[in-house]
């Protein structure tokens, strides 16, 4: 079986409440501008994958780390942007989304064509891309794992703590109150609530507001809602592919048979998933809310994100140094000014081991 037959094969097992593989993808319409925070998050992408290119090619010697996903420095509202966003269109029908980086052994790497071949059209570069090892798919996330780790930790026992006083509290000193008929069904309500149950505990902050103990017990009830909300966020940094980006991975991947995968860059570290394991993991109702969720991203124009907890990967850099920065100006049309960050330098250290399992390197040398 090929690798294309497996992804296709699993690809089935996808509940398309989730994603719908026959279904035709959405045409997106052209942004018509551009914003500051979007500038500096296409900065930051473009580093992260810079990031891995230096690394892999300052690592290794038998492979290459070639920069290859559609990509363009115009930006919406530019002149030139929207035949390019609509040339980009068209090739997301005709081969699906190119990964950010693609990795050849070296006997198959083309000098000639040099280590950015993102400019060249589609059809001149097929039969070389279908010599790559893998498709890399670099995602940025402007976080440092640990100390984001370190703080959700802390925040889930600082609530857990909060909401088990507050269920004693009430339970101790407002009893009376809660043993009315109209009110008891909170008292079993408050019984169940123990540190397995606090992920799944829900209800309805009472309105009683007629006497003082009455108003003291309810705030002491939306004390408790409010821990419980806490206690309930996602608590871990994730993967993230777009739902409509894994149906426009799969067509690239019917169209070259590589292996693709997930990077996530982090400010501490680096992460790598592959597109195997993605469609495995959501395949999984018992995964739902655990290793996964389901959100709509605000940050990303309210696009439905898979977030796939980063740990659920291999960790493929320990290391990152931290890159420069710096505040650029640009003129738009009209006199319209937009400020936003730039990112230079930074090292990832590559933990090359964990890159060979993830990439399925057999050879004893990298």
């Amino acid at each position: 079986m090929t690798y294309y037959e497996n992804i296709r094969q699993l690809t089935k097992k996808v509940p398309i409440e989730l994603v719908d593989f026959e279904q035709l993808r959405d045409k997106a319409r052209t942004p018509t501008q551009a914003s500051s925070n979007f500038i500096t998050n296409k900065e930051q992408g473009d580093w992260a994958e810079n990031l891995i290119i230096r690394a892999i090619n300052e690592t290794s010697n038998y492979f290459v780390a070639v920069k290859y996903g559609k990509s363009d420095d115009l930006v919406a509202g530019e002149d030139g942007f929207d035949t390019f966003y609509q040339e980009f269109q068209n090739e997301l029908d005709a081969i699906g989304k190119r990964p950010d980086l693609l990795i050849f052994h070296k006997t198959n790497f083309d000098t000639n064509l040099g280590f950015d071949i993102s400019q060249i059209p589609h059809n001149e570069i097929t039969e070389y891309v279908k010599k790559a090892i893998a498709g890399i798919e670099v995602r940025s996330s402007a976080f440092l794992i640990d100390r984001y780790e370190e703080a959700m930790q802390a925040r889930t026992e600082k609530f857990v703590q909060i909401a088990l006083e507050t269920k004693n509290k009430i339970l101790t000193e407002f009893l009376d109150v809660l043993q009315h008929p109209a009110r008891e069904s909170y008292i079993e309500i408050l019984k169940n609530i123990n540190i397995r149950t606090l992920n799944v505990t829900d209800f309805r902050v009472p309105s009683w507001s007629s006497s003082p103990q009455l108003i003291e017990v309810k705030n002491l009830f939306k004390e408790l809602k409010t821990a419980i909300k806490e206690i309930q966020k996602r608590d871990y940094l994730s993967i993230t592919p777009k739902v409509e980006d894994i149906k426009v991975v799969y067509k690239w991947i019917e169209t070259f048979n590589v292996p693709h995968f997930y990077f996530q860059v982090f400010f501490d570290k680096v992460y790598g998933i592959s597109f195997e394991q993605i469609l495995q993991i959501i395949s999984n109702p018992d995964n739902d809310g655990v290793v996964f969720s389901v959100e709509t991203d605000t940050k990303n124009q309210n696009k439905t994100t898979i977030k796939i907890n980063s740990k659920s990967g291999i960790q493929i850099a320990s290391k990152v140094d931290e890159p420069l920065h710096e505040s650029v100006r640009k003129e738009m049309d009209r006199g319209r000014l937009l400020f936003y960050v730039t990112f230079k330098g930074g090292t990832a250290y590559l933990d090359i081991e964990s890159l060979k399992t993830i990439l399925d390197i057999q050879d004893n040398d990298f």
